[in-house]
């Protein structure tokens, strides 16, 4: 966890305790021992932006749901190979899968919540509440 120093005393960096991994560690695969997907967090004044590595899948590869204020991903690949030949038969297989959850703040818009995947990427789009956005400047007239 990163740590930001103010007044002589530590905070969790905001990021990681909004957006804190609740199954697992966040750091590998129960099952295979295979690292995760590196995730990249942003903050923007009007949503935030949550990006998955995931390269050589599909999108019909992932389910994603949002359940009591937490994103969960995973996704789960297996592929065969058979070759007959003459003095031999040879199976090949692999299985890939992988399950990672965010604990979203409660300023998250749920229900617009966005997802698209290309080029190996997985982004989501979590719009902030309307009553989450900044307020804009008033300018006060002196009298």
């Amino acid at each position: 966890m990163s740590l930001i120093k103010r007044n002589d005393v530590l905070f969790p960096a905001l990021m990681n305790e909004i957006f804190k991994p609740d199954w697992f560690g966040g750091m590998e695969n129960y099952n295979t021992n295979v690292p995760v997907p590196a995730v990249n967090i942003k903050e923007n004044e009007k949503d935030f932006e949550l990006e998955l590595a995931v390269p050589g899948r599909k999108k019909e590869d992932f389910q994603i749901e949002v359940n009591e204020n937490v994103l969960t991903i995973s996704s789960e690949t297996k592929s065969e190979e058979n070759v007959d030949n003459e003095n031999f038969t040879r199976r090949e297989f692999s299985y890939t899968s992988f399950k990672r959850a965010f604990t979203l703040p409660e300023t998250i818009d749920e229900e617009h919540i966005k997802a698209t995947y290309e080029d190996g990427i997985l982004t989501f789009n979590l719009p902030k509440k309307e009553e989450a956005l900044p307020k804009p400047k008033r300018l006060i007239k002196l009298s």
